[in-house]
């Protein structure tokens, strides 16, 4: 091997080292943001029983951080395309360690405030300021990793959400039964977020650049492509427009809040259908609600892979498991009261399996196809976004209309929303197809050879 051929060769093997780092850094990191965002639900019943709170505004509290939450995606996803993702990354973690020790001290610091209302607010800003970490994490993604890998980087990127609650929780909850308390579980799920955080100021780089490596090419189709500004959008008008006036980025925004509606409604209420329809007990039925999230990590890695292989083409993969969704949805609405649990527990697994491989698609991947590295994290924004309205919304009738009207109705409604959804990913792919049609007609368009190289895929 020839000298300079060797030379390309080592540099090769330090970009794929360096991506590898990042791939985990970006995992762990937003893996961290979890043990500070579970950790209100986990110490919940220990706060309401020293400060007088009932259920009701233990889920105030938690509402008014979704709708903050829901606020700062969209506008910090907007901010992260000019500040630049890994500032925000470590900011968001940053910040949020310290809303969490302030929610620990605020009822010491402020006794004059009514505590219920001081909760609302520390949790809201806590939820805020974490709000830009997912948008972030899609932003560096979008500097350090090929058009080729995409979906099984984010696949895998995915299971710091699906796998990172049911970790943090695991975590949390054994910090309360080694007696630490609520205040004391708060403190040590900051001290874990900041050595987190610490060390992904040593690990996490912006871009390929700050190693003297060039970034790898972004996908020809993203909405910026005709673009000539280099690292970042020309201001927000400029920002916005290219998504609002793409009839297929609407499509993602609507799947989106399908999605997010019936995977919200099965996380929170799949418990207690399994104790109230299986006769499980409390404790079996917390265990065994660990499917959805186990089936979903499967889902969206080997979704990831089949969409890597079938690159030009994400609603191939989204389409059939949508319209596949229906059936097990369909299914549970027509599960007997006192049913022995296998059958409803097989119906969620499928759930999970065709629900969360395409949930994970459309804050991830796609959000990368449509926004390249100008708007990658808008677009995150954006869908998650409109996502979590479908989440409020979810949260807010899913449990009236159970008791109203049982769990049937609620299946039959989530069934209908899987097939709506569905026809707007048959719409996205037969939109993304035309699309693709009608660029393949243009004259090519020459690439300098910064453009044409791609980095050496991660693994």
């Amino acid at each position: 091997m020839s000298s300079g051929a060797a030379r390309v060769d080592a540099e090769a093997r330090r970009l794929a080292a360096w991506q590898r780092i990042t791939l985990a850094t970006l995992l762990i990191g937003y893996t961290g943001y979890y043990v500070c965002r579970s950790n209100l639900s986990v110490g919940g019943s220990s706060i309401g029983a020293e400060f007088g709170l009932d259920k009701a505004a233990l889920g105030n509290i938690s509402a008014w951080g979704l709708v903050f939450y829901s606020f700062g995606k969209i506008f910090a996803g907007m901010a992260c395309d000019f500040v630049g993702g890994r500032r925000v990354f470590l900011f968001g973690m940053a910040a949020s360690t310290a809303c969490t020790v302030l929610f620990a001290l605020g009822p010491s610091l402020l006794p004059a405030v009514p505590v219920a209302t001081l909760f609302v607010l520390l949790w809201s800003l806590n939820r805020l300021v974490q709000s830009p970490g997912w948008g972030a994490l899609v932003k560096v993604s979008a500097r350090w990793f090929p058009l080729q890998s995409h979906g099984k980087v984010m696949g895998i990127l995915c299971l710091s959400y699906l796998f990172g609650d049911v970790v943090a929780r695991a975590f949390l909850g054994g910090l309360l039964q080694a007696g630490f308390g609520w205040r004391g579980m708060f403190y040590v799920a900051a001290g874990t977020l900041a050595m987190i955080s610490a060390a992904s100021f040593v690990l996490l780089r912006a871009s390929p650049r700050s190693i003297g490596a060039e970034e790898p090419a972004e996908s020809p189709e993203n909405l910026f492509a005709a673009s000539q500004a280099e690292d970042h959008p020309g201001g927000v008008v400029a920002l916005l427009l290219p998504f609002f006036t793409s009839p297929a980025f609407w499509m993602i925004c609507a799947m989106s809040i399908g999605l997010t509606l019936i995977r919200e409604s099965m996380l929170f209420w799949l418990p207690t259908y399994l104790e109230e329809v299986t006769g499980m007990r409390p404790g079996d039925a917390g265990s065994w609600s660990a499917i959805f999230p186990l089936f979903g990590g499967v889902s969206a890695l080997v979704a990831g892979h089949l969409t890597d292989r079938w690159v030009g083409s994400r609603g191939r993969v989204m389409f059939p498991a949508l319209a596949l969704l229906v059936v097990p949805l369909a299914l549970l609405a027509y599960v007997p009261q006192q049913s022995t649990p296998w059958m409803p527990l097989t119906c969620f697994s499928a759930t999970a399996f065709l629900l969360l491989g395409p949930y994970t698609f459309l804050t991830g991947v796609l959000a990368l196809d449509f926004g390249g590295k100008r708007g990658s994290s808008t677009a995150a924004g954006l869908v998650d976004g409109a996502g979590y309205f479908g989440a409020v919304v979810s949260t807010r009738y899913a449990g009236s209309v159970a008791e109203s009207y049982g769990w049937d109705a609620v299946f039959q409604g989530a069934a209908i929303i899987a097939a709506l959804t569905s026809l707007a990913a048959l719409a996205y792919w037969m939109l993304d197809a035309a699309q693709r049609r009608r660029r393949a007609r243009r004259p090519p368009v020459a690439t300098t050879p910064a453009m044409a190289e791609t980095a050496a895929p991660v693994g």
